[in-house]
């Protein structure tokens, strides 16, 4: 008899596409930094972070120096991710970034086709992102992402191509930033079986501001705005909203809520503090230590780390 894991990799799919959403490659929409998931996610805007790669690649060029980051975030269950990413400036070129994410979905048990089980596989994707970015005129910004995608359920894989566009204006006057992003605009190159799918396109703006006369930086996200509802309305409820306090040189607090994660995650009517996010910012020699910690409800909560070399 041929055993085969189709059984096992069938039902790690419906469970994966029923916790992250229909699309493939959800992870590609995780929060791998915890300073940006403290946030709430509203990281469209930033530009002294190298992980605003992850967000949208024009918030590259305002970063100065040559910063690495490297983030570890602890999911539900047994499903752990990590990402690494690294931006400098070439002269006369621009400023280049460079990033990996992966997420490791534990193990599971192997079964034939009459559920017998015959032994345990892994599964795990990892994208890898090579960023550019450049000014386009005073205070306005614009960068790309070319994004390698791959991912394997035991004995089956898949890859994808895709790239990210972004662009970022600063308002200095009025300490304003306005960002926005195209992210995963692409496609799969091979698949699990003959069916391609869709990657999770997200079409992204956000404006920031910060307090003229408090140390407090206010941003605001709206996501998912390819949305096909005809209901305008509609199309902004997956925002996201986010306040980083500057206690002192050494010391940030963070809070965020993110509307669509919210809404995912209400089992009925009660949802509890599944949305909500907190962090905490700490700079101690030429080092940034990050924490955030974001709920979801009723399933448990995800823990981040974030060490990066300080601008």
């Amino acid at each position: 008899m041929k055993k085969t894991v189709l059984f096992a990799c069938t039902l790690f799919l419906l469970s994966i596409g029923s916790l992250f959403g229909q699309n493939t490659y959800e992870f590609l929409n995780l929060d791998m930094s915890a300073r940006a998931a403290s946030l709430g996610g509203s990281y469209v805007t930033n530009g002294d972070d190298p992980n605003v790669i992850f967000y949208n690649p024009a918030g590259l060029e305002m970063i100065t120096g040559t910063p690495v980051s490297f983030s570890f975030v602890k999911h539900v269950l047994d499903i752990n991710l990590a990402s690494l990413a690294y931006s400098t400036d070439l002269k006369n070129v621009g400023r280049v970034g460079a990033a990996i994410e992966y997420i490791n979905y534990g193990t599971f048990t192997q079964a034939d086709e009459f559920g017998n089980k015959t032994g345990t596989f892994g599964a795990g994707e990892v994208a890898a992102l090579f960023g550019y970015s450049n000014q386009l005129d005073q205070n306005f910004y614009y960068g790309t992402n070319l994004k390698l995608i791959y991912s394997k359920i035991a004995n089956r894989s898949s890859t994808a191509i895709a790239i990210d566009l972004g662009l970022h204006y600063s308002l200095k006057s009025q300490l304003m930033d306005f960002g926005f992003a195209v992210m995963n605009l692409g496609t799969e190159m091979s698949s699990y079986y003959s069916t391609k799918e869709a990657l999770p396109l997200d079409v992204v703006f956000g404006v920031a501001k910060k307090m003229e006369h408090l140390p407090l930086r206010l941003s605001l996200d709206f996501h998912n705005l390819n949305d096909n509802s005809t209901n305008f309305g509609s199309k902004l409820k997956a925002f996201a909203f986010g306040a980083e306090f500057t206690l002192s040189k050494v010391l940030r607090l963070r809070f965020g809520y993110d509307n669509q994660r919210r809404n995912d995650l209400t089992i009925g009517s009660f949802a509890g503090l599944a949305g909500f996010n907190v962090g905490l910012g700490l700079v101690i020699a030429k080092y940034n230590f990050d924490y955030g910690f974001s709920s979801l409800g009723l399933m448990g909560a995800i823990h981040r780390i974030t060490i990066s070399t300080a601008l």
